[in-house]
């Protein structure tokens, strides 16, 4: 078995020097990318950044006009981060829980792999960190241990007194006050949400409606595309709309292969999400996306993608849904693994950053050359995209190709910067005006 795995090892290098990308990233983005014919190969590309971590003083680079420090340092994997209205920040300190069935067969071990050197093969630390910056100078100087001894957190979501938590397997509900530092209560179960020993998208993001009444749950499928079975994926690739109240969901919309950051469009007040799509088939496909979130819309996920391109690797085929998919607004870039979406609206960065969205691309792995590994921002008018995107945060790759951090979650805080989560570099980063 183990000459078996070194030769595995051995055709995966190989592997990941042969299928490249034909386009350019750009042809990627936008409300029309270009969508070339599927390159499946044997051996998928395998061509992800060695997870290092930054040097002493090293961190990414702003755009032009803006500046960036940490706001936080020295923190164990920090994915997904939340504002609390007296200007705490949580942090959700989190990977990848056990998913033992997940992690069989050649596609499993090429998973092990990537997560292991992508830094997220370690156990999950479970808790939010609260940080706090007692003199407003852009530095937390207070940090405590908020909520310990979860179950791989990953969404966070304040309603009056109470905070909402989305474990890995279950939606939860603590009691908050103004300035509290630690709830040490076990939180109230709202539902459960699909886990299990597969569990291939493990995050789970909530966001409450406007007036609260309401919390959106988004749920990544159980594999690529259907892999194990259309069985497996009951209740997956889906956001949920919760009754907090009673616990009770609906599917409010499905076909969502792995839905992450979640947003309202403040010009429409439509629901938005940023969205990882499939892997597998090239390196210019499938383009991540962005997009407004209808009651009841299919989204392709596994049967098509970008609406009715079908993808002929699952079978049996439901042309049926397939002619009802939605396509997306607008694309992010194949493989980018876009995951933090936030609305700029309140943002201080200046005007062209006035209306739109940041985006935290976590960065590929099954793309040559690699993408992603950056914040970026699309601007809006009329409550819809505008143009091709601008980089806010670069410089996650170094000049050998590894990566010195990942972003992740992105807000804005209490004084209209833009906050970063960054769980390879272990800091919360801060963009602001100089």
């Amino acid at each position: 078995m183990r000459i078996h795995n070194f030769a595995l090892v051995a055709a995966l290098a190989l592997a990941g020097c042969g299928e490249k990308a034909k386009l350019p990233q750009s042809a990627g983005y936008g409300p029309h990318p270009s969508l070339v014919a599927p390159n499946a190969t044997f051996i998928p590309t395998l061509n992800f950044a060695k997870a290092v971590g930054w040097p002493k003083g090293g961190m990414p680079k702003a755009a032009p006009g803006l500046a960036v420090a940490a706001f936080a340092a020295g923190l164990d994997h920090p994915r997904w981060l939340t504002v609390l209205p007296n200007g705490d920040v949580l942090v959700a300190e989190t990977t990848s829980p056990p998913h033992p069935d997940d992690e069989k067969g050649v596609r499993g071990f090429v998973a092990k792999i990537v997560l292991g050197s992508a830094g997220a093969g370690t156990q999950s630390p479970n808790r939010i960190v609260l940080l706090r910056d007692t003199n407003g100078d852009g530095v937390a100087d207070q940090r405590f241990d908020f909520i310990k001894g979860l179950n791989t957190p990953f969404g966070m979501t304040l309603v009056g007194n109470t905070l909402y938590v989305a474990d890995t397997d279950a939606l939860l509900a603590f009691p908050y006050h103004d300035g509290d530092t630690a709830i040490a209560l076990p939180g109230r179960k709202i539902t459960e949400l699909p886990a299990g020993t597969i569990n291939h998208h493990w995050t789970k993001n909530v966001i409450a409606s406007r007036d609260g009444s309401k919390l959106y749950v988004s749920i990544g499928s159980n594999s690529n595309v259907g892999d194990n079975g259309i069985a497996a994926e009951a209740g997956r690739a889906d956001i949920w709309e919760v009754d907090p109240a009673s616990g009770k969901h609906r599917v409010f919309a499905f076909g969502i292969r792995n839905g992450n950051g979640m947003d309202w469009n403040p010009a429409t007040g439509a629901l938005w999400v940023a969205v990882n799509e499939r892997d597998e088939i090239g390196s210019d496909l499938v383009p991540d996306y962005m997009t407004s979130v209808k009651d009841g819309g299919f989204y392709g996920w596994p049967y098509s993608y970008y609406g009715q391109h079908v993808d002929d690797r699952i079978q049996p085929q439901r042309p049926d849904l397939v002619a009802k998919a939605i396509a997306p607004d607008y694309a992010l870039g194949a493989h980018t693994a876009s995951l933090g979406l936030v609305f700029s609206d309140g943002a201080k960065l200046g005007d062209a950053f006035a209306h739109g969205v940041f985006i935290g691309q976590h960065g590929s792995w099954n793309r040559d050359p690699r993408a992603g590994y950056r914040v970026i921002f699309v601007a809006f008018k009329d409550g819809k995209p505008d143009g091709m995107p601008v980089e806010v945060l670069n410089g996650f790759l170094s000049a050998a190709g590894e990566a010195l951090g990942r972003p992740v979650g992105v807000v804005i805080d209490k004084s209209g910067a833009l906050l970063v989560a960054d769980d390879v570099g272990n800091t919360v980063w801060r963009v602001a005006k100089p």
